[in-house]
């Protein structure tokens, strides 16, 4: 299944317990043993004693050990110039191409005596797969094209610390990416036909010469989840295998098979992502750029608006790109760049030093605290772009890939266009995003029409939407005409504008009226044909039977208690540990989980790996409430509020073996919210 280097190979050669603090230092450090492990070795309370007398600290002494300061990003001087990238679909690899020893791995015999596929594609009815290669690659990404102006947290012109003064272009930042992309390539997927994908690291390579910077994991691993697909977990980004956390020069064969949970087609999805799973290093790694996309259709949803056997949800393929038009991923991303003054410190590595040979290239921090947020918005990677609509129905299909910034979506329009923050006298925290809509007004609606478990049973009409880290929506827009029924006309521009202040990964702030940020910016087309339509009636939701004399488990969501530092988070009072499951349901089982969000001061976007639940009541509330109007349908992610509880159903069928659920603020799930549980 995979090639593998045993991770032992990087291991101290005495037992950690008998290591010195140096010793100790230097093995978290290289990446040969984490804090987490380091802590179960050496006992709770002792670890945290020996961390703390290296200077590895997990006591609430943040000061010392981390800085929790943003630089702030020089300001991109023409917006929405830059045109939306919308990913091409990748094309499948053929498998004699494989040299004889690397054939595809698909079935339980041909993985090398190596942790064999315990469902294959046969055993289900399945065709033989589809296979995909995919290369994880050093590569330069640029988020914008246009020039920018280095500014200060009070938004006045600076001369950056190479002395290049006024505008300029961008250095390229340094991304790991699947086949050296960001994001990384679509797949196109359908039930029913399943796929391998051959993921090869070549992370060790440095063919531009780039900086590296300091964040991304240390022995340039991966270990790739396809969230959330219905996956066994040797193919689903498991940080129980070690192992598989792939080092360099390996490759690994993961097996998506497609298959709704139960074989149910009510339990189908429609939108996909895949992205890093490594343990300790999720939110470096999908901040460095390992995002992917991964579209599925089916027979009642399969992407062409003129079959009358679908929903005829907007989509028309198009054989000259691959792509299906009108159909469109946009995938939310913040990043900070650096200002070359801002220090760097945090649990993983800097002393406060400060880096000008890395002015404008990405900077990230491990913030176990609130978590990390940048001050400019992209999608699809780039800064402030643009997008032609023709005047017709599109379907958008929204992904949050941000480590912890979490977004609330308008359609606006405005007569005076974009401003600079800084024009209008903000500063600091106030700056993030860099331009405003001070005169917008919301002139379309949003028709959603899937969630992250799939298509909806009927369509909600939305004024606007939230998306937390990890979710997916679906919406329609029609560009033919405003909320009030005026038709639009060619060169009008819509805004979808971000509503949801947001100045530190804690949570979103409060109301502000005049934080109106444009994200993407529409620029009305020509007339062109649309034989969609909205269904007044979609996906019918499994039912859910009675639930009286289910097994119940309760999982409390916490703060690190005595641990604090980089063991900052919690669940039911321990860190994670792999080998020590909080759950073992039963295959083809159903259970009741409650979920609590044990603090006051945070929100937490909770993801249950393996299959969706369905929410019974939040905070005793029957689902849906009005802030949640999708709670009923099938989910992965919790968006879980300040002390918000919630029940539900889940289901544990077709595969057995260990899973996790965590925070999907990546911040948190590295610094221990995280929990194993363990289908048997």
């Amino acid at each position: 299944m995979e090639k593998r280097l045993s991770v032992r190979k990087n291991a101290p050669q005495k037992p950690s317990a008998q290591l010195s603090g140096p010793q100790l230092q230097q093995a978290v450090r290289t990446g040969s043993m984490s804090r987490r492990d380091m802590l179960r070795t050496l006992g709770l309370s002792g670890g945290a004693a020996v961390l703390a007398a290296c200077g590895l600290g997990t006591g609430t002494a943040y000061g010392a050990i981390y800085n929790e300061v943003f630089p702030t990003s020089p300001l991109v001087l023409n917006p929405f110039t830059d045109l939306l990238p919308i990913p091409t679909p990748l094309a499948p690899s053929d498998p004699r191409d494989y040299q004889e020893n690397e054939k595809p791995c698909y079935t339980q015999h041909d993985c090398d005596n190596q942790a064999p596929h315990q469902c294959c594609p046969a055993d289900l009815g399945l065709p033989e797969p589809i296979h995909y290669r995919i290369e994880l690659k050093v590569a330069p990404h640029h988020f914008t094209t246009q020039k920018v102006q280095p500014i200060d947290s009070s938004g006045r012109d600076v001369i950056p610390p190479d002395g290049i003064m006024g505008p300029r272009h961008l250095p390229p930042s340094t991304i790991y990416g699947f086949n050296g992309q960001f994001p990384g390539p679509m797949i196109y997927a359908r039930y029913g036909q399943p796929v391998t994908v051959r993921f090869v690291n070549r992370l060790d390579e440095n063919p531009y010469n780039l900086s590296r910077n300091d964040f991304g994991d240390p022995n340039y691993r991966f270990l790739t989840h396809l969230h959330n697909a219905h996956t066994a977990c040797e193919s689903d980004g498991q940080p129980h295998y070690k192992e598989p956390a792939y080092l360099p020069g390996k490759w690994c064969d993961n097996l998506y098979l497609n298959y709704p949970a139960g074989n149910d087609s009510r339990e189908k999805q429609s939108f996909f992502w895949f992205h890093d799973h490594t343990e300790g290093s999720t939110g470096a790694d999908v901040y460095k750029g390992m995002v992917g996309l991964y579209p599925i259709y089916d027979v009642a949803d399969n992407g062409d608006e003129r079959d009358p056997r679908t929903y005829r949800l907007p989509g028309v393929p198009n054989q000259e790109t691959g792509r299906i038009d009108y159909d469109i991923p946009l995938a939310f991303f913040d990043c900070a760049l650096d200002d070359g003054i801002t220090g760097h410190q945090d649990f993983h590595n800097g002393r406060g030093e400060s880096h000008p040979e890395w002015w404008g290239q990405t900077f990230f921090r491990h913030y176990p605290n609130h978590g990390f947020v940048g001050d400019l918005f992209t999608v699809n990677g780039t800064a402030f772009p643009v997008m032609e609509v023709k005047r017709r129905k599109y379907r958008f299909r929204c992904l949050d890939a941000s480590v912890a910034r979490q977004y609330k979506l308008v359609l606006m329009s405005s007569r005076s266009g974009p401003q600079p923050a800084r024009s209008l006298g903000y500063q600091g925290p106030e700056l993030q995003g860099q331009y405003r809509l001070t005169d917008a007004q919301q002139c379309m609606k949003f028709c959603q029409v899937a969630a992250d478990g799939g298509v909806l049973p009927e369509p909600i009409i939305r004024d606007s939407f939230e998306l937390w880290p990890g979710k997916r929506k679906e919406v329609v827009v029609d560009f033919t005409r405003y909320q009030d029924g005026t038709p639009t006309r060619k060169g009008d521009v819509v805004y979808l504008v971000n509503t949801a202040k947001m100045t530190n990964g804690r949570m979103m702030d409060g109301e502000d009226p005049r934080y109106k940020i444009p994200v993407i910016k529409f620029v009305i087309g020509d007339d062109a044909p649309d034989d969609s339509v909205i269904p007044k009636r979609m996906r019918e939701q499994p039912e859910i039977p009675d639930i009286r004399g289910l097994p119940r488990r309760e999982f409390t969501l916490q703060r690190g208690g005595g641990f604090g530092g980089e063991m900052e988070w919690l669940i039911n009072g321990k860190i994670f540990d792999p080998s020590a499951p909080l759950a073992r349901p039963v295959q083809g089982s159903a259970e009741i989980w409650t979920i609590k969000n044990g603090g006051g001061g945070w929100t937490h976007p909770m993801h249950m790996h393996m299959e969706e639940h369905r929410i019974l009541t939040r905070n005793g509330v029957r689902t849906p409430t009005p802030q949640h109007l999708d709670d009923h349908t099938k989910e992965d992610v919790i968006p879980l509020g300040p002390s918000e509880t919630v029940v539900m159903y889940r289901k544990f069928r077709t595969f057995k073996g260990p899973y996790v659920a965590h925070c999907h603020n990546l911040a948190h799930e590295d610094h221990s919210m995280m929990f194993g549980w363990e289908i048997i």
